[in-house]
């Protein structure tokens, strides 16, 4: 069952000078039970997008239907009545009401609906967040973590049919959100409805979504599977955001042979080259050094600089020309004897299986 369905999304924002495409042209269909990430640099229109799912903004053009009513064609006081029922937010301020309990602010939307409250599975959904000695205090007593904690327990206290989540562990260090990110999962594990993530780590998309949208200046750049757009992105953007370090223009010269003018090399491939391909991509991680002879498909190493991290170094290559962009190579640990031992690699080999062809 379709659950969440937007068609056509458009919304502008105007000022005195020019006018703001903030969400322009997005259509999706997402089912029952499905988890969705969206994906977009600052400012891409990501927030606008959770918004006019979450029927907190109106589009100027096109429309949302959750469970097949049109949020748009409703009065504003039936839309906010239909987003208590079927919607849960977790903003990234958490907006927690100051003056109430802990308690107070994880059933009040019980409350608002008229709805009992399940003192088993409140009690359960507590215990799990670890906020049963929490609820007689104050939000501002709280931690930041803690604080996110009681926002999703309101969200999952009255089971909405959609969960929004905009950027919900931004704010946290690394231990923390590693733990918060395990403690959501196995709450959501029991959950039957939608979760559509907004977020810029690209960790928690491919650990968590089945489905991802990716979105650049508030157009819909590709909408799939997860994995199936992290291996092959196919779009400019969308290797860069799956964290494709390494994308420059391509001119394709027949069905087999692409050059690549930055990096002064011609790449022969097995399979077909489509005729739209403007630019290729490899992961930084991806390159195989080469001693010796050059090898099909190589690049000369030219090393610019070089940084040491605890489990990898990353090394910045230069490119053909002067214009063009740095290189990235990122050496694993399981390589370094081998690099101490003979040195920087006379080429960089791109393996085939690995390259993205992209438009």
């Amino acid at each position: 069952m379709k659950i969440v369905k937007a068609v056509n999304l458009k919304k502008y924002f105007v000022t005195e000078n020019y006018e703001v495409h903030a969400v322009d042209g997005v259509t999706l269909e997402i089912e029952e039970g499905e988890f969705v990430a969206v994906v977009g640099t600052s400012g891409s229109g990501k927030t606008s997008l959770l918004n006019l799912l979450g029927g907190l903004d109106v589009p100027d053009e096109g429309g949302v239907w959750i469970r097949g009513s049109s949020l748009k064609d409703m009065e504003s006081e039936e839309r906010t009545i239909s987003r208590r029922r079927n919607i849960g937010y977790i903003f990234q301020q958490y907006n927690l009401i100051p003056m109430i309990s802990v308690y107070e602010n994880i059933v009040l939307p019980l409350r608002l609906h008229g709805a009992e409250i399940d003192q088993e599975f409140f009690e359960e959904l507590t215990g799990t967040l670890g906020l049963k000695e929490k609820l007689g205090q104050l939000p501002e007593t709280l931690s930041g973590g803690q604080q996110q904690r009681v926002a999703l327990a309101r969200i999952m206290a009255y089971e909405p049919s959609v969960i929004l989540l905009d950027e919900p562990f931004s704010a946290l260090d690394v231990f923390l959100k590693d733990r918060l990110q395990q403690e959501m999962m196995e709450l959501l594990s029991d959950y039957d409805g939608t979760v559509i993530l907004v977020s810029h780590s690209r960790d928690e998309i491919y650990r968590f979504s089945e489905e991802l949208l990716v979105i650049d200046d508030g157009k819909q750049i590709c909408y799939g599977d997860t994995k199936e757009i992290f291996d092959h992105p196919k779009k400019v953007e969308a290797a860069r955001l799956t964290g494709c370090k390494n994308i420059v223009p391509a001119e394709r010269l027949d069905a087999h042979h692409v050059r690549i003018p930055d990096w002064g090399t011609c790449l022969h491939l097995k399979q077909m080259i489509d005729v739209d391909i403007t630019h290729i991509g490899l992961r930084a991680h991806e390159f195989i050094p080469v001693w010796g002879e050059r090898e099909d498909n190589c690049i000369p190493v030219k090393v610019k600089g070089k940084a040491e991290f605890p489990f990898e170094w990353k090394y910045f290559l230069k490119g053909e020309t002067e214009e063009s962009d740095d290189i990235c190579w990122y050496v694993q640990k399981t390589l370094w004897a081998e690099l101490e031992e003979k040195g920087i690699p006379d080429y960089l080999k791109l393996p085939e299986k690995e390259i993205l062809l992209l438009k």
